[in-house]
């Protein structure tokens, strides 16, 4: 039977995903509420705003003043490693924790911290060279022009 591995990024990844593709997908001069942005993606406003602000604090996205304000894509992120972006977001930090409250008795010896090790790298290198561009390109791209407040199933 083959093994299955299973990666899980915390809410604030996926939420800052949803809402990097799609104001990548409504382009450079489209300007956004968090709110409609939250909407749209299908996710709470609170958790959005606080996307936002990661977002916004990485250069992924600009925040406009004024009339004419919103949220849009920094038109230089497209080009950007969608590996590169998920480390940002989960940050720096071994899969297992072994030296905790608790340390594990097993951490002496233990092989199984080095090869969960690897497998995060694996997974982020596979990630590495998709760009954020990749991500809104059909047949996502016209699923996210398409999504309309409270129609994103999250």
């Amino acid at each position: 039977m083959p093994m299955v591995a299973v990666v899980r990024l915390t809410q604030g990844t996926d939420v800052a995903l949803r809402i990097t593709m799609r104001l990548a997908v409504l382009g450079e001069d489209a300007a956004v509420t968090t709110r409609e942005v939250a909407d749209a993606v299908g996710v709470p406003h609170s958790h959005a705003a606080k996307a936002v602000t990661r977002l916004r604090h990485l250069g992924v996205i600009e925040a406009r003043r004024g009339r004419h304000g919103g949220l849009a894509l920094n038109p230089a992120s497209r080009g950007t490693s969608v590996g590169w972006l998920v480390r940002e977001l989960e940050g720096v930090g071994d899969v297992v924790a072994c030296d905790g409250a608790q340390p594990c008795p097993l951490r002496a010896a233990c092989r199984l911290r080095s090869a969960l090790a690897a497998a995060q790298q694996a997974f982020y290198a596979a990630l590495d060279p998709i760009t954020i561009e990749d991500l809104v390109a059909a047949p996502a791209g016209p699923v996210l022009l398409s999504l309309t407040p409270g129609s994103a199933t999250g």
